[in-house]
């Protein structure tokens, strides 16, 4: 059986765009390497042909794994803030540094840590959720242990 994938509206309309270019432009554009790279001769020697074959399975992969997203994507949608859930944004006081930090949870495909975009599988986001304001979390890090502290919780 599959895992499910969450992702918000936006992350699904994101995921279903890269997946079009992929099949309508990245696709195509190998497909001719390939066949200009044969077009060199004996394809036991050729760097060229080997590459664009690479490309292609790497494309492919990507292709697959994409729609297996896609077909076992959960979307987010209406979401309690009573508590943090995928899909809400939570702001969190680093009780070892003493500073605020804002993230959104989100599920792991959508995930961008320098956007402010954690997964829920991360060792934050999983710390997290089903918490409230107020509770207070510790999460294990490579450099020690940090203290958090649900400060608010939101949905935008």
């Amino acid at each position: 059986m599959e895992q499910q994938v969450y992702l918000t509206a936006e992350g699904k309309k994101q995921l279903e765009d890269k997946l079009d270019l992929y099949k309508t432009v990245k696709r195509p554009e190998v497909i001719k390497r390939i066949g200009l790279a044969r077009e060199f001769g004996d394809l036991s020697e050729n760097a060229e042909y080997d590459a664009a074959k690479e490309e292609q399975a790497r494309i492919e992969s990507e292709i697959t794994e994409m729609e297996t997203k896609l077909r076992n994507c959960v979307i987010i949608k209406k979401v309690d803030v009573t508590k943090v859930n995928i899909g809400c944004f939570v702001e969190l006081l680093n009780k070892n540094l003493g500073q605020v930090v804002k993230y959104k949870i989100v599920g792991s495909t959508e995930s961008n840590p320098l956007a402010g975009l954690i997964s829920n599988e991360s060792p934050v986001g999983s710390a997290v959720l089903g918490k409230k304001v107020g509770d207070e979390v510790t999460v294990e890090t490579p450099a020690g242990h940090i203290i958090f502290e649900i400060k608010n919780i939101t949905n935008k």
